[in-house]
């Protein structure tokens, strides 16, 4: 069995249909989505109607990001605390939710936070960020004393992850797997190429693959850059330099 998971579209269609393609042609059986599906990118209503069209399909899991929760549940509060931080963010957040439709808002709001389910024998728990927060980063340099401590009370045996846009993975002293899939819409590696990752599942064992794939970034920039808010030029070029943050 081989299972897609991919976290952190942020509305760049271009990287996903080229992820979609992608995993097409490598045959997986199932599709593992860890949410950010539309702020601050290119397209965020197409990108959410692509996965509103597969609400259903049993091919798919779906869970919701801290960003998709922000949407959700927009007010001019959050749009003040999120403008100290990240200015940047806060008017992309604000527009939008003025471009999204109440069907695309209700779809995002109504994703489960956390998902767990069983695939031939191994238990899968999907997050955004952590077990214990959607906005908690496990990162690469995470001492794992760290990691462990976020994992109290988890069952699962994989515990699968995004948020960060930084691939990464970890093995713990009482064997449960950590991996965070990285970001199919923006990474933050060096690496300007899509990137996702591939569970291969035989006799109850795992084989955890990050696949990177090329994809027209340089269309998905223009027509980032071209959208309605301030600092949209800086949010663009982190998709072609994708290690100058745009905060």
């Amino acid at each position: 069995m081989k299972i897609a998971v991919l976290s952190d579209i942020h509305g760049n269609m271009e990287a996903l249909r080229a992820v979609e393609q992608d995993i097409t042609e490598k045959g997986c059986d199932k599709i593992f989505v860890l949410g950010d599906y539309a702020m601050a990118g290119p397209e965020p209503c197409e990108a959410v109607d692509f996965f509103m069209s597969k609400a259903g399909n049993e091919k798919y899991v779906m869970i919701q990001g801290n960003t998709d929760l922000m949407l959700a549940s927009y007010s001019e509060e959050l749009y003040n605390e999120l403008k100290t931080k990240a200015p940047v963010m806060a008017e992309a957040m604000k527009q939008d939710v003025l471009e999204l439709n109440p069907f695309e808002i209700t779809f995002l709001k109504t994703l489960p936070i956390q998902y767990e389910l069983e695939c031939e024998g191994v238990k899968f728990l999907l997050v955004h960020g952590s077990p214990r927060r959607n906005n908690e980063d496990i990162l690469p340099d995470l001492n794992l004393d760290e990691v462990e401590e976020m994992l109290v009370n988890v069952d699962a045996d994989v515990i699968l992850c995004g948020h960060t846009h930084i691939p990464c993975g970890f093995q713990t002293k009482n064997k449960k797997t950590v991996v965070n899939a990285g970001s199919v819409g923006r990474p933050f590696t060096e690496n300007p190429q899509s990137c996702y990752l591939i569970i291969t599942i035989k006799d109850g064992s795992c084989v955890f693959e990050h696949q990177f794939v090329d994809y027209d970034n340089k269309t998905a920039a223009k027509k980032l850059g071209k959208r309605k808010f301030e600092g949209s030029e800086k949010l663009a070029n982190t998709l072609l330099n994708p290690k100058e943050r745009h905060f």
